[in-house]
This record gives structure tokens, sequence and C-alpha cells, in this order.
């Protein structure tokens, strides 16, 4: 089969990177408030948020073809993101993260159970509402998703192939995991900037992510320098480096996990995507307790938040804001099934009084996995990108088996 031909104007994916970068530029230029119309804009609505939404409208409009670019898989995904992992990784407090704290695991782990409660009570809804929507083999996809937003892509795509979902089922419901994912991870962008408005009304006690946030910003501030051309030289080669090192170690370790593990599908670990991200977490942690860490005061962390946010853009091309319109009632079925999750992880968390990062991160880290878990802790602080990164890999491993429970339990309810 020929892959069908792109209609968008730009096709050529240097052009695209080049567009993508200008677009970049001139958002962090407007934040810095040349206006004060642009002063009051980006008071309410973060530069983050546009560095997603912009390219989110150039794919719209047919400008571009962002499902078609490779900018997205392997340069930003398989590059770009591992670049940023170490070198955000390098530079955090491990002391300080461990005092977070168990509630952030139960966030976690409360995030995986209300996504699967919600798939079920979605299904039943829809049953009443709109029965057409989940005839057939809906609820195949419906597991897919849930492999999705429990684990990642790899479990999605392990879900069709266990349950045999069918190509047309499978494709819909990549575009609900991406026209209501995608649109959640935005407003919880939104929400992050305010979020010490949101803990300060709920009274909860924000004391050990401060704490961690004004050791890290200390370090940084007593390792201050300019940054000379060995330093930016030295920061270049340890993150793709690194990034080296993790692939090349990646596909052979999947590669013999498939062959020799039978359980090794079953939490990802067949998957070379997996081993790149938890690899780059691990080396940039065993860094965090050498002299490399020093290089944060040239600028580390920085670079890394830079790659994030090319990061982000490459995410938000891929996003068609109309597609919400065409498939009404399946966007109608996932809206449904995203409220139950926040609704319900949202009372946990006032049970526990957790901080609205807790939150967030429990969500997203399974909705969004770890290839965006990370961007959205880098809004509340560029150093915890990797605490997402970390949680957002524990998907992997439970998100096959937590989502095939689902499949059963849905298919018995559609009584195939």
């Amino acid at each position: 089969m020929t892959a069908p031909v792109s209609t968008a104007l730009i096709t050529n994916d240097i052009v695209l990177f080049g567009l993508i970068a200008a677009t970049l530029g001139a958002i962090f230029w407007t934040a810095t408030g040349p206006t004060k119309f642009l002063k009051k804009f980006y008071a309410i609505v973060p530069a983050l948020l546009l560095c997603y939404f912009i390219p989110g409208i150039y794919n719209t409009i047919g400008l571009i073809d962002g499902a078609n670019s490779k900018l997205y898989n392997p340069i930003a995904s398989r590059v770009l993101l591992p670049a940023a992992l170490v070198l955000l990784t390098m530079t955090i407090d491990l002391k300080g993260v461990l005092r977070l704290g168990p509630k952030l695991l139960l966030m976690y782990a409360a995030a995986s159970i209300t996504v699967m409660i919600g798939a079920i009570v979605a299904f039943q809804v829809m049953g009443v509402l709109h029965p057409p929507t989940v005839a057939g083999d809906t609820w195949g996809g419906m597991a897919a998703l849930a492999g999705s937003w429990i684990g990642g892509g790899a479990n999605m795509v392990a879900m069709k192939e266990i349950f045999n979902v069918d190509e047309t089922t499978f494709g819909q419901f990549v575009v609900v995991d991406v026209g209501v994912g995608y649109v959640w991870m935005a407003i919880l962008i939104f929400l992050a900037g305010r979020a010490q408005a949101i803990d300060a009304r709920n009274g909860v006690d924000t004391r050990a992510i401060e704490e961690l946030k004004q050791r890290l910003d200390d370090y940084q501030a007593e390792h201050s320098r300019i940054a000379s051309l060995s330093d930016l030289m030295m920061i270049v080669g340890v993150a793709f480096g690194a990034v080296g090192l993790c692939h090349a170690i990646a596909t052979p370790a999947a590669a013999w996990f498939k062959a020799n593990v039978s359980w090794a599908q079953q939490v990802s670990l067949h998957e070379p995507f997996v081993w790149v991200v938890v690899l780059s977490t691990l080396i940039g942690l065993a860094l965090s307790f050498t002299r490399v860490r020093t290089l944060d005061g040239a600028g580390a962390s920085k670079i890394g938040t830079l790659l994030l946010y090319f990061l982000i853009a490459s995410i938000g091309m891929q996003m068609d804001i109309l597609a919400l319109a065409d498939k009404p009632w399946l966007f109608a079925l996932g809206i449904i099934w995203i409220s139950v999750h926040i609704l319900l992880l949202w009372l946990f968390g006032k049970l526990l009084r957790v901080p609205f990062f807790y939150f967030a991160m429990g969500s997203q880290s399974n909705i969004g996995g770890p290839a965006s878990a990370p961007v959205v802790a880098s809004v509340f602080h560029p150093s915890l990108a990797p605490v997402g990164a970390l949680l957002g890999a524990l998907g992997y491993a439970t998100g096959t088996v937590l989502a095939y429970l689902v499949g059963v339990m849905l298919r018995g309810m559609a009584g195939d």
C-alpha cells in the first residue's frame, strides 16, 4: 500500500522545522511584553499553551501535515525528549523528590483506576444516550484507548492486536485519543500556571514542593556563570552522547527481552522506546551525583527546557482541532470517559489533601505518558520534568494488563 499524498502547503520537514522554530521565537518574544496588550494577554494565556495550540492551528488549516511529518517521530520524541530528560534529570535533587512522599504514587495509581472506571461508565452512559456509538467492536477500540490512557502508544497497539480491533475503529479512537487527550493536556498546562492559587484556596500543604524548587533554584544560583563555548559543548555532548548510548542499548535490549522473556510484551519491555525513556532518565539520575550536575550553572536545564518546547510544538502540530466535530458521538464518549477520570481523581486528591502538582502528574502520566507528562511537570518547574517521565514510564509496565482487563469487561457488557 502506498501512503496518501499530503495536500498540505508545507511538506518539507526542514521547512517545517524552520516554521516551528520561528513560531516559538515569536511567541517568546511577544511573551516578554513589548506592549501593554501583550502583557495583559500573557497574564491570562500562558506562552506554553500557544506553543502547543498554534502548531495545531497550522495543521488544522492545512498549512502543514503533522501526522505525516518525521519531526515528531523520530526527531522530537526519540532524540529531543531523551536529551531533555538527561539534562533535566542530571540537575534534579533526588532526595528532595523522594520527600514528595507516597501520596504522589497513590495519585498515580488512583489515576489508572479512574481511567478504568471511566471506560465502564462512558460505555454504559452512551449505551443509553446513543446506542449505535457503542455497537459493534467499539468495545475493542475503547480497550485500545485504555491502553494509551493508562500506558502509551505501545500499549494501545498491543490492545489492537490482542482484541483484533478493526483498522477503521482503531483509527477513530486514535483521533479521540489525540482530540480529547491533548485538549486535557492543554487545560492542565493552563491550570498549572495557577497552581499556587488553587493550592492556597484548597489549603493544602505544598512545602515539600516549594522547598524542592527553592533548593533547585539556590543550587543553580550558586553555580551560575556565563556559559563558555566549552560549557555549551559539554552540555550538548552529554545530552546527545547519552541519547546515542540509550538507543544503542535499547534496540538489542528490547529484542533480547522479546525473544527470551515470556512476560516482556505484557510490560512493553519489547519496545525500544521504553528502554530509551528509562535509560535516559537513569543516566541523568546517575549524573546528578557527579560534578556534571554543575553544568546547570551554565544553562543545562535551560537547554533541556528549550528541547521540551520543541517537543510540545511537535505534539501540538499533530492535532486537528476540527476533528472534534467530525465524530461527535465518539468524542462525546471520550469526553464522558475522561470527565469521570478527572472528577474521581480530583475527589481522591481532595481526600488526601494533595497539591495540584500531584493531581496533574497522576492524570497526565496516565493520559499522556512519558512523552507529555514531563511537559506538564516542567510548567511547575523545569527540573520537575523527570518526575513526570518516571511516572509516565510506569504506565508502560501497567498499561497492557489494566487495559486488557478493561477490554474483557467491555466485551462482556457488549455481549460479544
